[in-house]
């Protein structure tokens, strides 16, 4: 183990200082776990302490998961990166884009020239996007009545795309869309395949899209930040009791030390504690850049609520892996180039650094997104971890 007190007196003192109300942080190498510590309460409002088998919304952290899937799928011939997606899902034969919006308000939409494949949804390069951060898809859903993705609605995934497939990276629906091929092509719901071929194998007891009631006691609450920094407890309803699928781009539960097994997997090279989950060259393959020139862009907020602007290392060239941000240059904090990372809606952050075997977890239940607070708490771990393991 690492020398974990300088680490315990970084998330101690976040929570002492009252910038969280409570969290939960995992670090690990290729040797092992060499940290985890839970610290503050689950909910601001009662004396229930933040343990290390709190569960987390760990909303987009889930697309790392469905990749993982498809990959699986990749591996044995049922999928192609490069094939076109409609060919495994016919909503996705003919896709429309967005042009804008007419006088009367009605959207005006034309056929797309180029296809959607299996790797520009991986990407982001598919263009389907979110309506948090896209002013004119938040229209459409508003003019609409397009359901958000987390209804459990297929008609929420009926939108239009909001540029030519290929033409730029833009975060959206679109491993949404990943989950439903592999629905298809597997005859099982995500949540039963992620079970049997994923969270089964690798001991992740407390992930998945619905709760068992021992889970549902552990819950952390989601908390909002206000703009004068408090933190109000708010109320999230629950999981859709009537969903038509589970949605691959969000929507899990989980815990730190669940997703640590997955990223040591990773880490790994695709196998741990005897389970195969991957072959090494897939890990590979998904670790490196499949968009090319283009370059992540930042996330601009239409919906303050749910999250703030987004942009992770500012004025730093990122790319885009199967699912995962790609830094391109080392970190102050100790990152390396060549990492992969990403994050969930109600603050839960994950990083993958493949050239120094370290990955680390850390998660806290607040809205909005990419909460200043929250991500200068990131950094601090994130540099103590590095410390601490040298």
């Amino acid at each position: 183990m690492a020398n974990t007190a300088a680490i315990d007196r970084v998330l101690q003192g976040a929570v002492a200082a009252g910038e969280v109300p409570g969290i939960v942080a995992a670090a690990a190498t290729d040797r092992g776990v060499i940290y985890q510590g839970a610290f503050g309460r689950r909910n601001r409002e009662s004396d229930a302490p933040m343990t290390i088998d709190s569960v987390f919304r760990i909303a987009s952290m889930t697309k790392a998961i469905t990749a993982t899937a498809a990959m699986q799928m990749v591996e044995q011939g049922k999928l192609h990166l490069d094939q076109p997606a409609g060919d495994v899902v016919v909503d996705l034969s003919c896709p429309m884009v967005l042009d804008g919006f007419g006088t009367d308000g009605t959207p005006r939409l034309h056929p797309a020239r180029e296809k959607i494949t299996l790797k520009r949804l991986l990407t982001h390069t598919a263009g389907f996007v979110y309506d948090t951060w896209n002013p004119d898809m938040a229209r459409y859903a508003a003019e609409t009545g397009l359901p958000p993705a987390r209804t459990g609605k297929l008609a929420a995934l009926r939108a239009p795309l909001a540029f030519e497939p290929g033409a730029r990276w833009e975060y959206g629906i679109n491993i949404d869309w990943v989950g439903r091929m592999v629905d298809e092509l597997s005859g099982q719901s995500l949540e039963a395949y992620f079970r049997q071929h994923i969270f089964g194998p690798l001991g992740m007891r407390d992930s998945g899209f619905n709760l068992r009631p021992d889970c549902e006691d552990r819950l952390a609450s989601v908390h909002r930040r206000h703009s004068d920094g408090s933190l109000q407890l708010v109320q999230s309803p629950p999981p859709p009791s009537d969903r038509e699928f589970y949605p691959g781009g969000g929507g899990l539960h989980s815990t730190v030390p669940d997703y640590l097994l997955f990223l040591r997997m990773l880490l790994n090279g695709g196998s741990l504690n005897g389970a195969r989950i991957l072959a090494p060259e897939t890990v590979a393959l998904m670790a490196q850049n499949h968009i090319g020139a283009l370059d992540v862009r930042p996330l601009r907020t239409v919906n303050p609520m749910m999250s703030n602007d987004a942009e992770f290392f500012p004025g730093m060239t990122k790319k885009w892996g199967l699912s995962f941000l790609i830094n391109t240059e080392d970190t102050p904090e100790g990152r390396s180039a060549g990492s992969l990372a990403w994050a969930g809606l109600n603050n839960t952050y994950f990083w993958l650094d493949p050239k120094k075997h370290v990955a680390g977890v850390m998660m806290t239940q607040i809205l909005p997104f990419a909460d200043p607070t929250v991500l200068r708490l990131l950094d601090r771990f994130e540099a103590v971890v590095y410390a601490a393991g040298r």
